[in-house]
């Protein structure tokens, strides 16, 4: 079994690397945490230790990304996958239609299930280019009269990512954010509802997060036939205790926040986080061995993907990385390549030997 001195450099796209400091504290604690005398595996929901976790963990979300009084903070099972339906069952009413912007695979799956829901228009697809490219705010089709507008802010399997937030007038915004969540200062006021799963990111999986705006929940399709838990005016009003909550979850999410915090919050984690893709990219574009799949102005800091020259030398890289500790470089079957995931609790150190491993491999196969 790795311990944490044999760790390999992980480059998975999710479930993705979490903060070692966070690690080796669960670790610590996992048997039986301090004055409590037993796991947080095994600990009821409803006692007073798990309900200090979970305001605690919201009150540090607050207070890392400057979430106003007037938003609600969720903790949901189902992770982002189940918002793609939530959402539009919760805010589409039947003789309205909802504008999706399509930049990646994974806006592509939340218009397939607002779909089933009710209308959809698509305000923007980067499709033909293979979803290469983020839109410019002048690209947007937007309907002034749509229920809402949906976007997702990093594509984690093409690398592609928003350097803006939409501007939609009075119409509701609603983000995916969940593979960039908590990696730059977030603009909560302008969005009415955010998700987020958490395994990418900001926490292991099991847990989203949702954060949305008071005012728009009061506003939601009322359906009775709506069942109840994928009703977010009952989580809310149950403060994500309508059923068991995915415990363990949150509390390393809890942990994953401290540390943030810790760091210098958003803007600094940010800084980071701009120095290790700076680093990536840069080697990418050195001799032009390697070549970005996404567009310069819309480069992901959180997922870098890249070409080699041939299908050969891909399967050659990925087998090489691998042997010497690299994992999760193999990019998704749509895009080819390699994907590497340097998310926030991936170390500088580990970008620098990539680096230096594209270099090797490079002189040797170039």
């Amino acid at each position: 079994m790795a311990t944490a001195t044999a760790r390999v450099f992980n480059f998975a796209a999710g479930p993705a690397v979490l903060p070692l400091p966070v690690l080796e504290e669960a670790q610590r604690d996992l048997v039986s945490m301090p004055g409590v005398g037993m796991s947080i595996l095994e600990m009821s929901h409803r006692g007073k230790f798990f309900e200090g976790v979970l305001q605690q963990t919201e009150a540090d979300i607050r207070r890392l990304a400057g979430v106003p009084d007037d938003y609600k903070v969720l903790f949901l099972p189902g992770g982002a996958s189940l918002q793609f339906s939530m959402v539009p069952l919760n805010f589409l009413p039947r003789d309205k239609a909802a504008d999706y912007i399509v930049t990646g695979a994974w806006s592509q799956k939340a218009v397939k299930e607002a779909k089933k829901v009710g209308g959809v228009k698509i305000a923007y697809t980067g499709e033909a280019a293979n979803f290469s490219q983020a839109p410019a705010q002048g690209d947007l089709k937007l309907d002034p009269n749509a229920a809402y507008v949906s976007f997702t802010s990093n594509e984690t399997i093409h690398g592609v990512e928003f350097k803006y937030v939409p501007a939609t007038g009075n119409v509701p915004l609603v983000c995916d954010t969940s593979s960039d969540m908590f990696s730059r200062p977030l603009d909560v006021p302008k969005h009415a509802l955010i998700y987020a799963g958490a395994q990418k990111n900001i926490g292991p999986s099991g847990v989203v997060v949702v954060i949305v705006k008071d005012e728009w929940l009061k506003k939601r399709v009322d359906d009775p036939k709506l069942p109840t838990m994928l009703n977010y005016a009952i989580h809310a009003e149950n403060t994500s205790m309508y059923n068991t909550p995915p415990c363990f979850a949150i509390y390393i999410m809890g942990l994953v926040m401290k540390w943030l915090l810790s760091i210098g919050g958003l803007p600094g984690i940010h800084a980071i986080n701009e120095r290790k893709a700076a680093r990536l990219y840069a080697e990418i574009d050195r001799t032009g061995y390697y070549k970005g799949h996404a567009q310069k102005d819309c480069r992901s800091l959180m997922n870098v993907t890249f070409r080699l020259p041939s299908e050969e030398l891909e399967a050659k890289f990925a087998k090489e990385a691998k042997a010497v500790g690299f994992d999760g470089l193999k990019g998704h079957r749509s895009v080819g390549g390699m994907r590497a995931s340097i998310y926030n609790a991936f170390p500088e150190e580990g970008v620098d030997a990539l680096v230096n491993f594209m270099r090797e491999f490079e002189s040797k196969n170039g």
